[in-house]
């Protein structure tokens, strides 16, 4: 979690929304660390990775892997509709037959509107995309036969000062994408694909 990044430089709000982001409680499958944020998007900004039990340290995981990226303009750019805009990213490899499933798209970023709702993370301005990737592995990749990947990349604009909410959002759907039982009963799962490919 965050550790350097305030100081006297850093205004208040951002300063707050560390604090809360810092004492999110995220699912005990995942592992999240702070990474370099990418530079020139905002004055101030924080990055964090996920990975869901990920079997080797400093590797994405088979399971599903994530980017979370607060950013910060105290000048509230007219296309984000206020000083904080949250840009994320998760994926997870599927079954072949999930992969083609006409609803997955929709299904995720239902997830994902679904999982900042129960937390409570006040937001607007959201979009995003759902990529289904459909592969076949020919000469050498042969052995690792068919495969299918779900990609989720979705931005929205944090309508309140809790952004541990929205830390916590995003990571139940990272989950939800790897076919780990949702948090919230009711909801049904995706099958994961256990086997990773290289």
């Amino acid at each position: 979690m965050p550790e350097n990044v305030a100081g006297p430089s850093v205004p208040a709000a951002f300063s707050a929304a560390l604090e809360t982001i810092r004492h999110a409680a995220v699912r005990p499958e995942l592992v999240l660390s702070e990474i370099p944020s990418p530079g020139g998007l905002a004055p101030h900004s924080i990055a964090l990775s996920a990975d869901v039990n990920p079997a080797r340290h400093d590797s994405d995981s088979e399971l599903g892997t994530g980017r979370f990226i607060l950013l910060f303009d105290p000048a509230a750019p007219e296309a984000w509709g206020g000083p904080f805009r949250v840009v994320c990213f998760a994926q997870a490899p599927l079954e072949t037959d999930i992969g083609t499933d006409p609803f997955l798209a929709d299904v995720a970023w239902s997830w994902l509107v679904d999982a900042l709702d129960a937390r409570g993370a006040g937001y607007t301005a959201a979009s995003g995309t759902a990529t289904k990737i459909l592969s076949t592995g020919y000469g050498e990749l042969a052995g690792q036969g068919d495969g299918a990947q779900l990609e989720l990349r979705a931005s929205w604009t944090p309508t309140d000062h809790n952004l541990g909410a929205h830390v916590e959002g995003w990571g139940e759907l990272l989950c939800m994408l790897a076919g780990l039982p949702p948090a919230v009963e009711g909801v049904s799962v995706l099958a994961a694909r256990r086997v990773g490919r290289e």
